[in-house]
């Protein structure tokens, strides 16, 4: 080969390697998904837009942008009524966001949907155009208003074939999760957890905000609940579930006192738990959000999710009965 050849090689080879270098940086750099809230009514939905829409933000989540919202709302109840108007003012002028007049014109303009009405009893009728679209969607907590409406969001989305899922922040927080993966514990026999519990006249009582508590239970739990029982009164809930493997797991709902969030586990070989001062954010959660928006994984099944669903609302039976066992059974009949 003379060199001519030679060099015309070099070059050839040269525009190659340039050529996979661009290839693979553009394959990390995926294009920002464009991101629909449904429901702004909560502060939930300011809190996670800063995460995603401010780049200078301290801990920022890059890979997506809220760009379109549909207002919402619930006028019987008190914290979306009187909420709305600042924050859809907030999103539309400090975020740009464009507030459209419904659900399937937000889906022509966004790729996922975040639904955050804070009103669960909204859920299902305001999923349904998503699903229609076959839109991935995160529900904001509460997952649903009833029992029954959550069976057929999971209905509905197994149908259409859209992925969903379902969480509360304080699953995703880092001391859960480390309390969770504890490989000092060699297994978890049992829990507690606690958060604060205010209850909302339109929900059963714990799926408003004792939510965060039973998140916490059932990340370290996992499945296979099969009673529970419930002790009331106007400061404190304690609701101990037994599960199908003999493992006992309790959820303090705090009305009264010190509104803290936290967990123990108990294991074979140690006791472990969150520390007094836990720091709850929404990061945690935003990042995985993104996750499944990208992959269509959830990082929460669905039977989970309904399960919790069921614990809680097993949790309003044992009350009605003065504290006697409800299996979770006369639930998911």
């Amino acid at each position: 080969m003379n060199r001519s050849a030679r060099l015309l090689t070099l070059v050839c080879l040269l525009f190659v390697a340039v050529d996979l270098r661009f290839d693979a940086a553009s394959a990390v750099q995926e294009k920002p998904l464009r991101i629909g809230i449904i429901g702004l009514d909560t502060s939930h939905v300011t809190a996670f837009t800063a995460l995603l829409n401010d780049p200078a933000r301290q801990g920022h989540v890059p890979g997506g942008r809220v760009v379109a919202a549909f207002k919402g709302g619930s006028p019987d109840v008190e914290s979306s009524a009187n909420r709305i108007d600042g924050f859809t003012a907030e999103l539309r002028d400090k975020w740009g966001v464009k507030v459209v007049d419904s659900i399937e014109e937000l889906c022509r303009e966004v790729d996922v949907v975040m639904l955050m009405s804070v009103d669960g009893r909204r859920h299902l009728e305001q999923v349904r155009p998503v699903f229609a679209a076959r839109k991935r969607v995160f529900i904001d907590k509460p997952f649903a208003g009833s029992f029954r409406d959550a069976a057929e969001i999971v209905r509905l989305a197994r149908e259409s074939d859209t992925p969903f899922f379902s969480s509360s922040s304080l699953r995703f927080v880092e001391e859960v999760q480390s309390l969770r993966n504890d490989q000092a514990l060699e297994g978890i026999l049992g829990a507690v957890a606690w958060s604060p519990s205010p209850t909302e006249p339109h929900h059963p009582d714990l799926f408003w905000y004792g939510i965060h508590g039973v998140e916490m239970l059932y990340t370290l739990m996992g499945r296979g609940c099969e009673s529970v029982t419930r002790t009331y009164t106007d400061g404190t809930d304690i609701v101990t579930g037994r599960w199908k493997d003999g493992r006992v797991g309790t959820f303090r709902g705090i009305r009264d006192g010190q509104r803290t969030y936290g967990a123990v586990a108990f294991g074979r070989k140690a006791v472990r738990g969150t520390s007094e001062k836990m720091r709850a954010d929404y990061r945690g959660l935003v990042v995985e959000i993104l996750k499944f928006f990208r992959s269509g994984a959830p990082p929460v099944a669905p039977e989970e999710t309904l399960e919790m669903m069921a614990f809680m609302e097993a949790a309003d039976l044992s009350r009605a009965r003065g504290g006697a066992p409800a299996a979770l059974s006369e639930v998911l009949k």
